[in-house]
């Protein structure tokens, strides 16, 4: 199987049944009754690498009857089931309690209790096997055997290995008292009458021979292990909310817990912290996902976003690759650590990607809005420069003002915006266009990083020079933009520009993000308002990728009429940025719907139909859940509705609610803005705010800082 860089809808996927443990870049699928099956998209997964393909709990050779699944955490969870009936009784008295926690290795507590009246006797295994899979052949379901492959087992440990290509990469399981053989480990039970027997199992990866210490020691509570602690510091720092409606409050406290699991941390700095996509296969960096993760919840963690903003600087471009299509300054789109990859791939950091460089330094600026310290801040300004020189090298290709793309060999994405499957654009007709492409969102993105750029100038460098300049870039960038992308005959922007540089005519969502970053002539603010929310682009879940009256629309596909929650979350912001204050709220109103729809939880994107063809909002099959974007929707949409803006260099925040009756009274308690943890109630449309910093204004109006827009 021949591996290239994959858009995230590639086919594959985990069943319904599965249960998914995550803890940073691990994570372990299984079935309900804690078994990973061998030829499932199952497995335990450390650092891309599939480490267990099999682990199947047997009782004198047959499996447990599940019964339920208590999942504690995201990175623990219990599955409790029981044995088969001894012979001559109806029910079974045997219970059996698989106690799992994942980390940098896996423990799993295994506990029998006997509730009947006499001693139970039996031989418990457990089957023991790892492919050392790449994490995307076992998404796809074609693992290559590859390299050589050795088993030793000795009293207490079970060692299995993959060498291939100068690496290796091991499994070691661990116990004591039980019988070791190539594939399983066996154990002799005896419970006594009401009574229990227990041990614990180790699962450590083993990485070209470093064998990492014990994510979870038996003598050591677990409430001390690291994953507990991040997760005690995480509730501290992140602001609560409460509102009256219980299905609202059930999905943001929903999101919170989605993006706590979904922070992922560097090996070689524990402390250092970003967001991953998405569960179970995108737990790693990735560009423009995780950027828009971050800026969606500056306001439940600027640290998180903080964080993210300084990982991407670390794996920043610095030199020319066309197979990982790397650049000088170019902002990386993925990263991946398996041994497959790399070989196949040229690299574990692929490139290919025109919005991420952008919207990094978009994200700057908004840190230093939200009052993220100017000491780290300042050390990221050498990165910020380096994603504009990109922006204006080898983003603007052919010197024509806009930012374009074209992939650097057959390995690379097509399309390399947000819509990245390989017909993410078309036009109206359902043509897919010839590139080099130049999207709509793409430039709108370069105008805010623009804007953002003169800010830090001035906060940061007390330079009004810089600041003027990129000011004046950002506006002959609008009006290019105007020229090449209006459709006056239409009334809407072009999706793209084409390698001919002549508008690609769709209606599509995307002209939504230029709302977002306020690029949008007020002019045209209004037509393009009533389009994304007409009969063919608006849904009762929200705004679909495509209009229904394009040639290429189809609302089971990934990207050409689907519903993106994050999609409508920008697209909300940029309406209520240009005072279109009923529309956002419609929207918001929709993905609220959905996400009770879910359990509280939104999908990564979900079908386009509309409730007269089907009166419940229908999922797409290979949604990523949780999903890093979509959880922080909710999150976004609800500081929208605020209208709550920070300017931290110029010390005021704004703060404008159009909250739905609904959603009032409204706390949010612990809301951090620089060093202050401030404190926000909304009453009968009126806010009220403590804690601020001295110095600190709170207004309905936006900061005299001379950006257009509001939030």
């Amino acid at each position: 199987m021949t591996l290239a860089w994959n858009f995230a809808g590639s086919p594959g996927g985990v069943s319904s049944g599965t249960v998914t443990l995550l803890e940073g870049s691990s994570f372990c699928l299984s079935e309900a009754s804690g078994d990973i099956t061998p030829g499932a998209a199952q497995g335990l997964f450390l650092r891309d690498t599939r480490v267990l393909s099999r682990w199947e709990l047997r009782l004198d050779g047959d499996p447990v009857e599940p019964l339920t699944v208590l999942a504690e955490e995201t990175y623990r969870g219990t599955f409790i089931g029981r044995a088969r009936p001894r012979a001559g009784l109806a029910d079974s008295t045997l219970v059996v309690e698989r106690h799992r926690f994942i980390g940098a290795s896996m423990r799993e507590d295994l506990v029998v209790r006997n509730l009947g009246a006499e001693t139970a006797a039996f031989a418990m295994t457990v089957h023991v096997d790892a492919d050392f899979g790449d994490l995307f052949e076992v998404k796809a379901g074609h693992v290559e055997s590859r390299g050589e492959h050795s088993i030793q087992h000795g009293e207490d440990e079970l060692h299995l290995t993959r060498r291939w290509q100068g690496h290796s990469r091991g499994t070691v399981v661990s116990v004591v008292g039980a019988t070791m053989l190539p594939d399983a480990i066996t154990f002799r039970v005896v419970v006594p009458a009401r009574g229990q027997w227990r041990t614990s199992l180790h699962v450590e990866p083993v990485i070209d021979g470093v064998r990492p210490d014990l994510a979870f020691p038996e003598d050591q509570p677990v409430t001390r292990m690291l994953p507990a602690v991040r997760r005690t510091a995480w509730r501290g720092e992140t602001p609560t909310v409460m509102v009256p409606d219980p299905e609202l409050l059930e999905t943001l406290r929903t999101s919170g817990r989605d993006l706590e699991s979904l922070r992922i941390y560097d090996p070689t700095d524990p402390k250092a912290v970003a967001v991953a996509a998405g569960a179970p296969w995108f737990m790693a960096l990735f560009g423009r996902d995780s950027i828009l993760t971050a800026l969606m919840t500056l306001s439940l963690s600027p640290s998180l976003a903080l964080g993210t903003a300084e990982a991407l600087a670390k794996y920043q471009g610095a030199r020319e690759d066309p197979v990982t299509e790397e650049q000088p300054g170019r902002i990386l789109h993925e990263m991946r650590f398996g041994v497959d990859a790399a070989d196949a791939l040229g690299g574990n950091v692929y490139y290919g990607t025109a919005d991420a460089t952008p919207l990094f330094v978009i994200l700057v600026g908004e840190l230093l809005r939200w009052g993220a310290p100017p000491d780290r801040l300042r050390a990221l300004l050498p990165h910020v420069d380096r994603a504009l020189e990109w922006v204006e090298r080898h983003g603007d290709r052919d010197g024509d003002g806009f930012v374009e793309y074209q992939r650097g060999t057959d390995r690379g994405l097509v399309n390399q915006g947000w819509k990245d499957s390989h017909d993410g654009i078309t036009d109206a007709s359902g043509r897919i266009p010839r590139g080099p492409i130049a999207l709509v969102e793409v430039q709108a993105y370069v105008y805010g990083a623009y804007l953002a750029r003169a800010l830090l100038a001035e906060a940061l460098e007390d330079d009004a020079g810089t600041a003027r300049a990129f000011r004046d870039r950002a506006a002959r960038l609008r009006e290019r933009f105007e020229e090449a992308f209006w459709l006056p005959e239409r009334g809407w922007y072009a999706i793209a520009l084409d390698g001919d540089k002549d508008p690609v005519d769709s209606l599509a969502s995307n002209m939504g993000h230029a709302l977002w970053t306020g690029i949008v002539a007020q002019e045209h603010a209004a037509s393009v308002a009533d389009h994304l929310l007409s009969p063919a682009m608006f849904t009762r879940w929200g705004v679909r990728t495509l209009a229904s009256t394009m040639g290429a629309y189809n609302p089971m596909s990934y990207h050409i009429g689907s519903i993106w929650p994050h999609d409508n979350a920008i697209i909300a912001t940029g309406l209520r940025r240009y005072g279109f204050v009923e529309h956002a709220a419609r929207v918001a109103r929709a993905l609220y719907g959905a996400a009770t729809e879910f359990g509280g939880r939104l999908p990564e994107l979900m079908c386009g139909f509309d409730a007269d063809e089907y009166a419940q909002a229908v999922p797409y099959p290979a949604a990523c859940s949780p999903q890093a974007w979509a959880s922080a929707a909710p999150v976004e949409l609800t500081r929208m509705l605020l209208g709550a803006r920070p300017c931290f260099p110029h010390r005021h925040l704004r703060l404008d609610p159009r909250l739905p009756a609904e959603l009032q009274p409204l706390t949010i308690r612990g809301l951090r803005l620089g060093d202050a943890l401030v404190d926000v109630e909304v009453r009968d449309g009126q806010a009220t705010v403590t804690g601020l910093a001295d110095g600190m204004t709170v207004s309905a109006e936006p900061c005299a800082c001379g950006e257009p827009g509001s939030p």
